[in-house]
């Protein structure tokens, strides 16, 4: 599937192919910090398949894996868009949230790091829900 996406101001544009039932949660305490959220969700593209327009800030995190992971987001309005390989990536996690066909994806498929996982985000079936922000 084709998708397209961004930051919220606009500066940071990207393309790429993914595959819709890819989508994955990570509860690993980095991606909780960097996204401050419970957890993070992202689907990943081929580096053959993604390109990008305008040049977003990176920050080169070692994860308690032991892996580095340069973490794209804009330098404007802090909007995260992927994480990858620092150099020479065969793939990238796109962030959900940057992605325009974010509706289209998933559901996710797998969950990731589920023992730093908040004991509450592995299932909110029973939190009453609202449509829209309450007056």
């Amino acid at each position: 599937m084709n998708i397209d996406g961004g930051c919220h101001c606009g500066r940071i544009r990207f393309r790429a192919e993914v595959d819709p039932a890819a989508v994955a949660i990570c509860h690993c305490t980095d991606c909780q910090l960097l996204s401050g959220s419970p957890y993070r969700a992202m689907v990943t593209a081929r580096a053959e398949s993604f390109s990008i327009e305008g040049e977003p800030r990176i920050y080169v995190k070692t994860a308690e894996s032991g892996t580095r992971r340069a973490q794209a987001f804009c330098p404007d309005c802090g909007s995260a868009i992927y994480a990858s390989a620092p150099e020479n990536p065969p793939t990238y996690s796109i962030r959900l949230g940057a992605i325009r066909q974010r509706r289209e994806l998933g559901p996710p498929s797998r969950q990731i790091w589920c023992d730093s996982a908040l004991p509450w985000a592995m299932d909110l079936h029973d939190v009453p829900g609202i449509a829209r922000q309450p007056s």
